[in-house]
């Protein structure tokens, strides 16, 4: 990896131990609520300790976050797209979508396949950049799943380059196998560290029928509302006319 980000959840705390490197860059995977009081995972890039500050202020307004995106100028992407991961979608979060984000990821290391080429397809169809990002949960995913700028040197060039809609997406996809695994990673780290958590270990045969439920649930997801989209049966109403790669422009 000539840079590197980490995205956790709401936080930067991985930061910490990152920042002295120069190839590193500041990012999180931000849990919005859009105005239909559902939520989305948006993923903000080469961001400042304040800007998180201020990132975590706004999260229950979707708006109102992006409109500070837009006036810091920070990149930012509709992470899977097409995952239940987050809970129920309505069709007007569609037009949110459409009508504010630069870039949606099209490759997320830990998702269904087709709900991955989904977002690819939608996407191009909207216009948007398309990222990539391992979405890894234990190190074994780390790096597998990335995007691409050709030519980019440094930090700036890399992040310019995605604005400029120059990014590619590779690696590996997600799947049930992949998620299974990494469950049974996180549950040994965790019998590792709470040595007294072992009577429970018996309960670890039911991880796979977890995770089943959880693939069959995303792939429900993604046929629903990828079917709709892609027939025209559900189209975004545009809300705003959006600037590429930076944010609102005006209102229309």
């Amino acid at each position: 990896m000539s840079v590197v980000t980490v995205t956790d959840h709401d936080s930067i705390e991985a930061g910490e131990e990152l920042r002295r490197y120069p190839d590193f860059f500041l990012s999180e995977e931000v849990t919005v609520q859009l105005p239909s009081r559902t939520e989305m995972h948006l993923g903000v890039y080469g961001i400042t300790e304040r800007d998180h500050v201020e990132i975590q202020k706004r999260r229950r307004d979707f708006i109102a976050l992006v409109m500070y995106l837009t006036e810091r100028k920070l990149f930012f992407s509709v992470n899977h797209v097409f995952s239940g991961l987050t809970g129920r979608r309505e069709e007007e979060d569609f037009s949110w979508f459409a009508s504010y984000a630069p870039a949606f990821e099209v490759r997320n290391g830990a998702m269904w396949s087709e709900a991955n080429a989904s977002a690819a397809r939608l996407a191009k169809k909207w216009g948007k950049v398309g990222l990539g990002g391992s979405d890894a949960h234990t190190l074994a995913g780390v790096g597998l799943t990335y995007t691409e700028v050709r030519g980019a040197r440094t930090i700036d060039e890399f992040i310019a380059g995605l604005r400029m809609g120059r990014a590619s997406v590779h690696g590996a996809h997600g799947s049930f196998g992949k998620v299974t695994a990494d469950v049974y990673r996180i549950a040994g780290g965790f019998f590792q560290e709470k040595p007294w958590a072992v009577a429970i270990v018996p309960l670890t045969m039911l991880v796979p029928a977890i995770t089943a439920g959880h693939w069959l649930n995303e792939i429900r997801f993604c046929k629903k509302w990828a079917t709709a989209l892609e027939s025209g049966e559900k189209r975004p109403r545009m809300l705003w006319k959006l600037e590429p790669g930076l944010g609102v422009e005006a209102a229309r």
